[in-house]
């Protein structure tokens, strides 16, 4: 199989574009010639049943992966037991929109460490996740819940955390956002072995076919010291990461992730531009 590619949610070109309506996201991915969609919810789930139902069937039809990014507002590791309790509650309601859109993963932040310890922080995030594993349970959703590693530095999110909580259940997998390693590791990721090392890891902590099928996000990030500070364009070539690095190393290594692009406002053009980096030679 080959990568997928794709927008994290509708860039300026989408709305600019004669699909206004979320509904016709998947027509636009399909001419631009991506296959790969991730529904942003950060700040809720606002498209109406029949709107996720449709986009749903347009993807399927078209073929295009579709994914589902939970709520901003989540707090695995919050220290009031009650947020962490409503944060499950949250991503049932994510895990339910994203059946209606076919999604086969929801992303979710791993959470703070900002006021605890980071070993504190990770015994709250693993108690709200086994939580969440029997809600999965319980109702059924088919769905794997994606952990994403974050950039800034009082966030639980490091590819060694997000690894280890991974681990808590199968129906747990890595989401691995490179801009915000590189931001987080103030500019590690400076070559193609440096992507490759990534899947590397991911192959001995979990399976190899985790490494293959990884779920991840790709965008350049400003950061300062303490991390990432802003997502930015392609064309913004002062940050990191290089996309063309990272499309040689996952063309060199033969594996084949979804990878959903972030970029600030043109996400489907830079989405493209990496499809094309990989399909080249």
């Amino acid at each position: 199989m080959a990568a997928l590619f794709g927008p994290g949610g509708n860039s300026e070109e989408f709305h600019a574009s004669k699909y206004r309506s979320s509904a016709n996201a998947p027509d636009f991915v399909r001419d631009k010639g991506l296959d790969a969609y991730e529904y942003e919810a950060g700040r809720g789930i606002a498209g109406a049943p029949e709107t996720l139902l449709e986009i749903g069937r347009r993807s399927r039809e078209y073929g295009i992966a579709v994914s589902i990014h939970s709520p901003y507002f989540i707090s695995l590791s919050s220290v009031e037991p009650e947020k962490r309790v409503k944060s499950v509650g949250y991503l049932r309601e994510t895990a339910a929109a994203g059946a209606l859109l076919g999604a086969g993963l929801m992303v979710v932040h791993t959470g703070s460490a900002a006021k605890i310890s980071r070993e504190t922080a990770m015994e709250y995030a693993a108690d709200t996740l086994r939580m969440a594993d029997e809600m999965l349970a319980e109702t059924g959703f088919p769905i794997v819940l994606g952990l994403e590693t974050m950039g800034k530095l009082n966030q639980l999110g490091t590819l060694d955390e997000v690894l280890t909580l991974c681990k808590l259940s199968p129906r747990f997998a890595p989401v691995i956002d490179f801009g915000h390693m590189n931001a987080r590791e103030q500019g590690a990721l400076r070559t193609a072995d440096d992507f490759k090392r990534v899947f590397d890891r991911i192959a001995t902590e979990l399976s190899p076919e985790h490494a293959d099928k990884l779920h991840c996000h790709f965008s350049r990030i400003e950061y300062t010291a303490m991390g990432e500070k802003k997502h930015l364009t392609f064309a913004d070539t002062q940050f990191g990461p290089d996309p063309l690095l990272f499309a040689q190393a996952i063309r060199e290594l033969g594996v084949s992730p979804t990878v959903i692009c972030e970029s600030a406002g043109t996400q489907s053009e830079d989405a493209l531009f990496l499809k094309n980096a990989y399909l080249a030679n």
